[in-house]
């Protein structure tokens, strides 16, 4: 019984001001023998009084802050950083939180719990108190202590208590202004968060429909072609290229991947920065945010990406018109598989690549096609073919449009499962693919 009050003691009531005093119980041996006891009972306090988060911050080392976490929260690490503040106002509370160094391993699961601990007066009320903190910063570990709020207050009533919906927010702010913060001063620092936790910042922009979009777009990052590193959104504006009203992005598993894309190639060589989305959630995110500082998104993979001078405009015009039959021909081929077959005006090495018409992309088609209850109806990308003219393989192509139509599917059918290869996509039948080429090889 003695042991079961002294905890409850040190979870509910270890940092209320008034000394919880107990006689507690003292086994010794008895002096002169060996295996004789003798009990002594004492009168102990038993709490601590003095809560860490109501002392001030230069009384306190960032030993004591780390040691407070590790115990408090059951962590064998140091945090990655703590926020200590003190609010008054129409919302009067003291907070003390922490960002872990890494994430707890069941994080992303639907086991992870969030919530900070909710005390009143120093006695604790609430272990777990989920309203206080948005989903997107759920990775937060911490306390609130507030004296206007009631000890007697239910589950329930806290759930419409207004004073806690003013706390709530409050600390939504705190956290992102220390996060930006930290963005801008120590870089190296929210980087090493930003790998920890920054896909759930992603996940909270794309979440209710853009509704956080303000508060969360400039604590982004993404790996930027021209930087070689990862960049904010701020930060690729600033060094945009005089009248360019687009952000380039492109997609896809890895960095290297997305850097080896065709459709990458034109906008490097003409020295634009694009953006490289590796995470699913990356362009559900960018369709929220729709624009930054006035500046549209837009996919290096879109069809309609145009940085064609009037004369080159002119010339795939002319050889389009020259070369009508050999894309229908191809487009025929294909059965539907795409939506059309263009002469194409960005490729410069790459006979081949795959681009889309509207909104929906090939990574969205991936992502939501690779999602468990996808079943037969699986969305498409409306998948467009682009052929290098300037390329050998376009020679070829005229030259069996002429001459051999059935071998021209052939050539069609190879392309066009090269491009899908390219861009990570499943094809139908590697077993056909592989047996296309080894005849077209023999």
């Amino acid at each position: 019984m003695e042991y079961k009050i002294r905890g409850l003691v040190s979870k509910y009531s270890d940092y209320i001001r008034y000394p919880i005093k107990m006689n507690v119980s003292h086994s010794h041996l008895k002096e002169g023998t060996e295996d004789e006891y003798e009990t002594h009972t004492h009168l102990e306090t038993l709490n601590s009084m003095v809560p860490i988060w109501k002392k001030s911050k230069s009384e306190l080392t960032e030993e004591q802050y780390n040691e407070f976490y590790k115990e408090k929260f059951m962590d064998f690490a140091d945090p990655a950083f703590h926020i200590h503040s003190k609010t008054e106002g129409t919302a009067t509370y003291n907070a003390l939180l922490f960002i872990p160094s890494r994430a707890p391993f069941d994080y992303y699961s639907k086991e992870y719990e969030k919530g900070l601990q909710l005390y009143s007066s120093g006695v604790l009320i609430m272990d777990k108190c989920s309203d206080l903190l948005p989903d997107y910063f759920s990775f937060v570990k911490g306390l609130v202590d507030s004296e206007d709020l009631s000890l007697n207050i239910s589950r329930e009533m806290l759930q419409h208590d207004r004073q806690l919906k003013l706390i709530a927010k409050s600390i939504e702010r705190t956290i992102k202004n220390e996060l930006k913060k930290t963005l801008v001063n120590n870089r190296e620092k929210y980087e090493a968060f930003w790998k920890n936790f920054g896909l759930q910042i992603k996940y909270g922009l794309y979440n209710n429909y853009g509704l956080n979009k303000d508060l969360l777009k400039d604590l982004l990052l993404f790996y930027s072609s021209a930087e070689k590193k990862l960049v904010t959104l701020e930060e690729y504006v600033t060094r945009m290229k005089e009248g360019q009203d687009i952000i380039y992005f492109a997609s896809g598993e890895t960095v290297a991947k997305i850097d080896a894309l065709p459709q990458t190639e034109m906008l490097k060589e003409k020295g634009y920065e694009i953006l490289y989305l590796t995470d699913n959630v990356d362009e559900f995110a960018l369709q929220m945010l729709v624009d930054y500082e006035g500046k549209e998104f837009k996919s290096v993979q879109s069809s309609d990406v145009d940085f064609e001078t009037e004369e080159e405009k002119a010339k795939k015009k002319e050889t389009l018109e020259q070369n009508r039959d050999l894309l229908d021909e191809m487009k025929k081929a294909l059965g539907g598989k795409v939506a059309d077959v263009r002469i194409s005006a960005r490729l410069r090495s790459h006979p081949v690549c795959l681009t889309t018409d509207g909104a929906f992309s090939l990574e969205m088609e991936k992502i939501l096609g690779s999602m468990p209850d996808a079943g037969q109806n699986k969305p498409k990308a409306d998948k467009v073919l682009e052929i290098n003219a300037n390329h050998a393989i376009f020679d070829k192509l005229r030259f069996l449009c002429d001459n051999d139509k059935e071998k021209l599917a052939v050539y069609a059918e190879i392309l066009y499962t090269q491009a899908m290869l390219i861009e990570g996509m499943n094809i139908e039948d590697p077993v056909d693919y592989c047996n296309k080429v080894c005849d077209l090889m023999s």
